[in-house]
């Protein structure tokens, strides 16, 4: 049988963990992803049927239950992933009562999944019942969303109304626009049930002065969602380094447009039409 490590899903998180701290979004050890995999995929790898290790979750996961986690470790920082993933990245299966979670792959060194990986299952919960298919969670600090953060009021309608109108995707890739909670201690469960909440009706989260929380169906798919975000909050950066006057701009009927062009639906009252 193939090793996990030679697996497409550790190949995809090396890929993506690395490009993310290229882009400077993932400093030190800031950031982590997790990847849900279903049992079928996990069964074919004959390195995964052993348990390590079990740890308590501290919450009640069992809506989870059975799932398999590709996720970062704790204290791990994304520029090593790619170069030692079986130290930086671990396989993790979600008790049958959801209480704890066994480590089957990975962490060899005696690593645990991200302190944020309670936050992370909550909000998988949550986009589960929203759209099934979705399997990602990834967190991560792009600098120009976060600048904003301090500049602009933290309500969901105006931040979702100036990404929009930056630039004509970004109401095809996030028309729901993007969730915001108030500042959080990162780390702890309650900032996880705040994410949570926002994560049933936003496919993206922003934490203010901190970063940003994405969902989606692939690592692919959730990466190019944050670099969408990131892109338009570079070029409203760029609007005001240019001294900050717009002359012209994307209207909210062209908005709605783009819209029903590409078959998608804006958040409700985020438009004035």
């Amino acid at each position: 049988m193939t090793k996990f490590i030679d697996s497409p899903y550790v190949l995809n998180m090396r890929e993506v963990t690395r490009e993310s701290y290229l882009r400077y979004w993932d400093e030190r050890n800031g950031g982590n992803v997790s990847y849900r995999l279903l049992p079928e995929e996990v069964a074919v790898y004959e390195d995964v049927q052993e348990v390590k290790a079990t740890y308590e979750l501290g919450f009640d996961a069992s809506a989870l239950a059975g799932y398999y986690y590709l996720v970062t470790g704790t204290g791990r920082y994304f520029r090593n992933v790619y170069s030692r993933p079986n130290l930086d990245l671990g396989l993790v299966k979600i008790s049958d009562d959801g209480q704890r979670y066994d480590i089957v792959w990975g962490f060899e060194d005696g690593g645990k999944p991200t302190s944020e990986f309670p936050s992370h299952l909550m909000s998988h919960i949550e986009r589960l019942k929203v759209n099934p298919a979705q399997r990602v969670i990834f967190h991560c600090h792009p600098t120009n969303l976060i600048a904003m953060s301090f500049t602009q009021p933290l309500d969901e309608r105006h931040f979702s109304r100036i990404l929009w109108k930056m630039q004509a995707e970004s109401i095809v890739v996030f028309p729901e626009g993007i969730g915001i909670i108030p500042y959080m201690t990162p780390g702890t469960n309650e900032i996880g049930v705040k994410t949570s909440e926002k994560m049933a009706n936003f496919q993206a989260v922003l934490w203010p002065h901190h970063g940003l929380f994405a969902s989606g169906v692939s690592l692919d798919e959730t990466y190019g969602l944050v670099e969408v975000i990131e892109k338009a909050a570079m070029i409203f950066s760029q609007v005001g380094a240019q001294g900050g006057q717009i002359l012209q701009e994307i209207t909210d009927q062209e908005l709605q447009d783009i819209a029903d062009y590409f078959g998608q639906k804006p958040q409700e009252g985020f438009l004035d039409l």
